[in-house]
């Protein structure tokens, strides 16, 4: 009994070590974005930083604002794209899809989620920017580009596909197989009884998907996009292949821009002094956006209680 005592002791002692030391991790990241964060919060301030669209090397200018807009604006495009494919496919291979398709299509997304970011940014500067450039760019100038108001957004200013809408498809292809997968795990979930029900009662299957296993899956499949919103916003090579770097106000969807993760990633090696310190508040807000993003996606899915 005392030998036991001792390796229960041990064990739980080890364990919270273990704990601990993640903890202590995160906060120790947290502290050094804070403390390398201090010489531009100082020189700039914290709201003034965040409204600032300027980015000046020469005059030791710099915001967070274009920065900011063109994350959040490409993860939102990525969304709209990836959340509808990804919840589709998770349909068919939980409702709809034969035993033998439903492992190809299982492993083809798998093998999706295991591709280096560093593999699609080439794929989409080689591959995705040229066909874009090529069909959708021309098809949507002249299909959206002639709404009122919003029409010049859809035109594109300058030539080449890298861009922030070549960056929100790559991003939206990334995170597709994440929302499929939630998607799939929180469907198989369902009841069977509430489905046999369902049919029983003379529904058809797209009526039981749409009243009965969305509804009983859908604080899950909220969760799941908002993960792979998380995951999106902190994504860096395979948008700074494609994204373009350009810090000037956003006259077309179809022109280049910046986002947080790509300028941290172009210009963190040669920066120094206030620009280096720039560079980390953009990271210690992308912290923060990360930590609200995760910690929804816990709350939705259950961890949370």
């Amino acid at each position: 009994m005392k030998g036991g005592h001792l390796k229960n002791q041990i064990f739980r002692t080890v364990s919270a070590a273990a704990s601990a030391s993640v903890l202590m991790l995160v906060v120790a990241m947290l502290v050094t974005l804070f403390v390398q964060s201090l010489p531009a919060i100082r020189r700039f301030g914290f709201f003034t930083f965040l409204t600032t669209a300027d980015w000046n090397y020469s005059k030791e200018v710099y915001g967070a604002l274009r920065p900011l807009f063109g994350t959040f604006l490409s993860t939102t495009l990525a969304l709209v794209v990836a959340a509808p494919v990804a919840l589709g496919t998770a349909v068919f291979l939980t409702e709809l899809c034969p035993g033998r398709l439903r492992g190809v299509v299982g492993t083809a997304l798998e093998l999706l989620a295991a591709v280096p970011s560093i593999i699609y940014g080439m794929w989409g500067l080689l591959v995705l920017a040229p066909f874009l450039e090529a069909y959708f760019q021309p098809l949507a100038a002249g299909s959206l580009g002639r709404l009122p108001l919003v029409g010049d957004f859809f035109q594109a200013r300058l030539a080449g596909g890298v861009n922030l809408f070549t960056a929100s498809m790559i991003l939206a292809v990334m995170i597709i197989p994440f929302i499929s997968s939630i998607a799939r795990e929180a469907m198989s979930q369902v009841p069977p009884m509430l489905r046999e029900s369902s049919y029983g009662l003379g529904a058809t299957r797209w009526e039981t998907v749409r009243w009965v296993v969305m509804p009983h899956a859908k604080m899950a499949l909220a969760g799941g996009v908002i993960l792979a919103a998380g995951r999106a916003l902190g994504e860096t090579m395979a948008v700074a292949y494609v994204v373009g770097n350009r810090h000037a106000a956003l006259d077309s969807i179809f022109s280049p821009y910046t986002t947080i993760t790509s300028v941290m990633a172009n210009e963190f090696n040669e920066a120094g002094g206030l620009q280096l310190s720039a560079l980390f508040f953009l990271a210690l807000l992308l912290f923060a956006a990360n930590f609200i993003t995760l910690g929804a996606a816990k709350r939705l899915l259950g961890g949370g209680k």
